[in-house]
């Protein structure tokens, strides 16, 4: 079976992560990719703002989850590319001996992620799992030889289940992950929602690059995720409106964090 970091980087088509890490301000991206980045600029001028306020998330999510919530355990599902202030640095510099699975598939972000995503601590473990996020039993088995799963731990998905190739495919893999874990345990996410016409004229654009499509969601579908958790306040809601006094405009991304009963 050929494995996802052996197969060619292609620099010729425009990739999420890239794209993505264009908008934060990155360095790691290529030609094709600003071009995609600007022309998506061009239809939504706000997206690099999304794109940081998204990023803001995640850190105040990883924080909460540490500090408030007590957890030691996260598995970051859709890694991306290692930017500033990733899950396990927020995570161990809270709590030292925190342990963190980041899963990802893409040849680029596995070749940055490993030479990156090192320990912040001496007690903390930090290490990567290459598997599809549509195979989560094969995600579950592969954690499992790290983290503890009869202790709480987080689940993460921040923006990428927008890639899933259906709907009934994004409940059916965060269900099966939300089933895996004991009570006591933590999930988040967040996606692009249709909150914001722009953001789905983006995502239309988007689809005729050549790019794996995005889609984005509606709120009630975020919402659905997390019928069965306990939400923690303010529940689902643009992301900078999570645990925060920003004042800029609502994000077109939403999401939340639900805690497992």
């Amino acid at each position: 079976m050929v494995r996802e970091t052996d197969r060619l980087i292609r620099t010729d088509v425009p990739h999420s992560a890239r794209i993505w890490n264009y908008w934060l301000g990155g360095q790691d991206f290529y030609e094709v990719d600003r071009i995609a980045g600007e022309s998506g600029t061009s239809v939504f001028p706000d997206i690099g703002v999304m794109a940081r306020q998204s990023r803001r998330f995640l850190i105040r999510v990883v924080r909460y989850i540490a500090a408030d919530a007590g957890i030691r355990q996260f598995l970051d599902i859709g890694t991306g590319l290692p930017t500033m202030q990733n899950t396990h640095e927020v995570a161990q510099g809270v709590a030292p001996e925190s342990k963190i699975v980041y899963v990802d598939n893409d040849p680029l972000v596995l070749a940055h992620a490993r030479a990156l995503l090192v320990n912040t601590t001496d007690e903390g473990v930090t290490a990567l799992v290459e598997a599809d996020f549509h195979d989560p039993d094969q995600i579950i088995a592969e954690a499992r030889n790290i983290l503890n799963f009869n202790k709480p731990l987080a689940v993460m998905f921040m923006g990428v289940l927008g890639h899933a190739r259906t709907w009934d495919d994004v409940l059916r893999i965060t269900g099966a992950l939300i089933d895996a874990i004991p009570s006591g345990s933590y999930f988040a996410m967040y996606e692009g929602t249709t909150e914001d016409s722009r953001l789905v004229r983006l995502q239309e654009y988007y689809a005729k690059t050549g790019a794996v499509p995005y889609y984005v969601r509606t709120v009630d579908q975020i919402r659905e995720v997390f019928k069965n958790l306990e939400l923690v306040e303010p529940g689902i809601v643009p992301v900078n409106r999570w645990h925060t006094d920003e004042t800029e405009a609502e994000s077109a991304a939403w999401g939340g964090v639900g805690r497992k009963l």
